[in-house]
């Protein structure tokens, strides 16, 4: 279990750190093809809305992930944290996530994210 809590800590760095890059080539990675995000404006998109929305420039700076909680229930994994970022008038903000992850064929995927600004 301890190669696959190292291996989802990882890929919700990453997962973060795309968000403010911009990576659709890494979320293209790391996506399952059944992919669902809700949006902080509370809309549903799929995974091809997500990587059309990743691709425009973010507004916030400094995204970075804290006081992350990783529970690995066998093959499906659900990680619950915190965001820090500064928002497009360069003031202090804060979110939450919540992502959901499923090992297919070996290999974890993101199979379904709710962000809250």
């Amino acid at each position: 279990m301890s190669n696959d809590l190292d291996e989802l800590t990882k890929l919700n760095h990453d997962y973060v750190a795309s968000v403010q890059n911009c990576d659709v080539k890494r979320f293209d990675e790391i996506l399952a093809q059944d992919f669902y995000c809700t949006n902080p404006d509370k809309s549903l998109v799929d995974r091809a809305a997500f990587l059309k929305q990743t691709a425009l420039p973010v507004k916030i700076r400094n995204l970075t992930e804290q006081d992350v909680k990783i529970r690995i229930l066998g093959d499906f994994a659900i990680i619950h944290g915190k965001t820090s970022y500064l928002d497009a008038d360069g003031r202090q903000a804060y979110g939450r996530y919540t992502d959901c992850w499923a090992k297919q064929n070996g290999k974890w995927l993101a199979v379904s994210a709710h962000v809250a600004r």
